[in-house]
């Protein structure tokens, strides 16, 4: 008597003894089973899990990851909304990073092994681990859009917290740094850098600021858009980095007067003059400040702080006067709360830090006034 005829897939023995599974995908294509199976049982089951992907619509084509992930990851760069400046970043980690181990690589071969491998020697080899973070967040971005267009079942990009950019805790400026910071470097940059310190605006925000962005009788700055320099020397006017970015913060009074003072004497006149500019009538560039910041640096006697970290004062200068989460969120020009909390939280370090020294001055009057068995003298007459 016949057997039972097979209803999905069909299992032959091999000359070597192993067996084949091969069936007929939905799209009418012969789908060998990419391995060959030990026994006729496990070729029976690697079909009957094909057949139920089948019945549940989640079949994947197999052939579909044979694409190249270099030119996948072109196309994935160029068909997104990016700033100049981060397409210029992930055109570069692309070139030098990715492309040298998968661009040729198809993405369905890129395995986790594989990601792990590459990440692993990257670090070896002395690549910073901020740039292998950056390098191996646009891999899985990437990946990850292979993924929606059904390239690749699962994303490779399994390592916990690769992609976290781990930067190295900044020094905070003080109050009187700020000024030292202020009255060393070069008239015209003085009130730069009072902004920076006590605003907590972005380099290329204050440079981007004109005449009518500043409102002194409100005592407040509009924030509308920012100077960005990319890395082939070009300059780019855009909206700040976010639709958060886009804000009004409001200036301390204590430094209304200085900017009033470098309005008249060093910005550009008319309401579109620009703020900051250079002696000879140029945007400021970044390099050329630099070298004008670490000579004020070295003048006040300070080391290690970047222009940058002055944005740091001005944040914990208004985390420090109890501002919500929200308000914080929207001075600094943040979208989300993370940068927010974290300045909260460094205020409530200090705020513990004056409550624990409040109790030892509490402990310390209490033990000048207790009695032998630990009861308040009585200094009644």
């Amino acid at each position: 008597m016949a057997g039972k005829r097979r209803q999905f897939g069909r299992v032959r023995k091999l000359p070597s003894g192993r067996y084949q599974a091969r069936y007929v995908g939905p799209d009418g294509q012969l789908r060998p089973a990419p391995e060959t199976f030990r026994t006729k049982k496990d070729a029976d089951d690697w079909l009957a899990d094909k057949q139920t992907e089948m019945r549940r619509g989640d079949w994947h084509d197999p052939d579909a990851g044979k694409v190249a992930f270099g030119p996948y990851a072109v196309a994935w760069i160029k068909e997104r909304e990016l700033t100049s400046t981060t397409r210029q970043l992930y055109g570069s980690l692309l070139k030098h990073h990715l492309e040298p181990v998968f661009g040729s690589v198809n993405v369905g071969e890129i395995s986790a092994p594989l990601v792990r491998r590459w990440r692993a020697d990257k670090l070896a080899a002395g690549t910073g681990p901020t740039t292998v973070a950056k390098a191996y967040a646009l891999l899985r971005a990437i990946l990850g859009t292979a993924v929606s267009d059904q390239l690749i079942r699962r994303n490779p990009c399994q390592v916990k917290g690769a992609s976290t950019v781990h930067t190295p805790e900044r020094p905070t400026a003080t109050v009187q740094e700020v000024y030292a910071l202020a009255d060393a470097v070069q008239p015209r940059y003085r009130t730069l850098v009072l902004m920076a310190g006590f605003l907590g605006l972005r380099w290329g925000e204050l440079i981007g600021l004109h005449q009518r962005d500043i409102d002194l009788d409100h005592a407040a700055v509009r924030v509308r858009r920012s100077v960005a320099e990319l890395g082939n020397g070009q300059r780019e006017i855009k909206a700040p980095k976010s639709a958060a970015g886009k804000r009004t913060v409001s200036i301390p009074g204590v430094i209304v007067q200085d900017i009033r003072e470098h309005l008249k004497r060093y910005a550009e006149p008319g309401a579109d003059g620009r703020v900051f500019i250079g002696a000879k009538g140029a945007t400021p560039r970044r390099n050329h400040f630099n070298r004008l910041w670490h000579k004020a640096c070295r003048e006040a006697g300070i080391k290690g702080l970047h222009f940058h970290d002055l944005r740091h004062t001005g944040n914990t200068l208004a985390a420090s006067t109890g501002a919500s989460t929200r308000e914080l969120m929207s001075r600094m020009g943040h979208s989300t709360a993370r940068a927010a909390l974290i300045y909260q939280h460094a205020s409530a370090d200090r705020e513990r830090l004056i409550a624990d020294a409040l109790s030892g001055l509490v402990e310390k009057g209490r033990k000048g006034t207790a009695g032998p068995k630990g009861h308040a003298r009585d200094t009644a007459g």
